[in-house]
């Protein structure tokens, strides 16, 4: 089985596109084979780096990824765990409707289409609602905006409109499923103070039931907080790099905040590279803000500055 591509980037699953664009880089520079030569172990783990980048590096590639777990959530794991249609199923070829789902490009799967059964009055049967994740800027999040939005769902068939789903008779645009894979998009009304995680639901923009409604399309807001900073269980972390003296003998730096406000962090003696600290009022829409101290990357050193660490290394230090 593959490896997680979000596990192997060590990003949340609901991180931004231009996060794991940012992780991937920082991965592929620290595993590259050229700065770790000979390393087989470094080599394979770049090789799966790689791997990961392909499968959710960009926007499309990650849809397609994401979209396809679900199906697999829904289809596969010893057996038949839900449908596209939601409620209201007959009986039809599933993996008709999955490789239409897909984009034509899913297999059978051993699902064999038998003949719907006389459905019985009572409510109308609903297409199954479609997750996806949208992602904003913070200066959008906090201001409100309206973002063009485009994705894939099950419509009802141009040419039988959804009458030859689960029936003997197959139409063959179709293939007998009721419905085909089509593009939409729309326009997403996002709210001022809008929040990281936080839902829209778009009413009847899912999955179109041959026989019935519509689902929804349920959009998962994304916020970008830029190089530096990331989510984690919906709480800002921004990285601090501190020099190696700083954190050893305490001192102080200056940061920028998500609102731009340049604010001074005392750092205390013999604080360690992952100590965090928590600034009240200065995160998104005035939240809390999480610091994480970084070890600060070094320019080429003076002939000074290496004789002094020289002889703290000496020193036993």
């Amino acid at each position: 089985m593959a490896e997680d591509p979000y596990r192997v980037l060590g990003v949340s699953k609901d991180a931004t596109d231009a996060e794991i664009k940012r992780a991937y880089r920082k991965l592929a520079r620290q595993y590259h084979p050229d700065r770790n030569p000979g390393d087989a172990a470094a080599e394979e783990r770049f090789k799966a780096i790689q791997a990961a980048h392909e499968t959710i590096g960009s926007a499309e590639a990650r849809r397609e990824h994401d979209q396809r777990i679900r199906m697999e959530d829904m289809f596969g794991g010893g057996g038949f765990q839900g449908n596209p249609f939601g409620s209201g199923f007959g009986g039809v070829d599933l993996g008709d409707i999955f490789s239409q789902f897909m984009g034509g490009r899913g297999s059978s799967g051993g699902f064999k289409q038998q003949q719907a059964p006389p459905r019985e009055d009572g409510p109308k049967p609903r297409g199954a609602d479609i997750e996806a994740g949208l992602d904003i800027s913070l200066e959008q999040a906090l201001d409100g905006t309206e973002v063009r939005f485009s994705h894939r769902r099950l419509k009802r068939c141009d040419k039988c409109d959804g009458t030859s789903f689960g029936r003997s008779k197959r139409c063959n645009p179709c293939n007998g499923t009721g419905v085909q894979t089509k593009g939409s998009t729309l326009t997403v009304k996002v709210p001022p103070n809008a929040q990281h995680g936080q839902q829209l639901r778009l009413r009847k923009m899912g999955h179109e039931h041959p026989e019935g409604d519509s689902g929804d399309l349920l959009i998962t807001l994304r916020l970008d907080a830029k190089e530096g900073r990331r989510w984690e269980d919906g709480r800002l972390v921004q990285e601090v790099p501190v020099p190696i003296t700083t954190l050893l003998l305490g001192g102080k730096v200056r940061i920028s905040t998500p609102a731009g406000k340049r604010v001074q962090i005392e750092v205390q003696e013999g604080t360690r590279i992952g100590d965090r600290r928590r600034l009240q009022g200065h995160g998104h829409s005035g939240g809390p803000l999480d610091i994480e101290f970084t070890l600060a990357e070094t320019d080429e050193l003076t002939s000074e500055q290496k004789e002094a660490l020289e002889r703290l290394r000496d020193s036993g230090l």
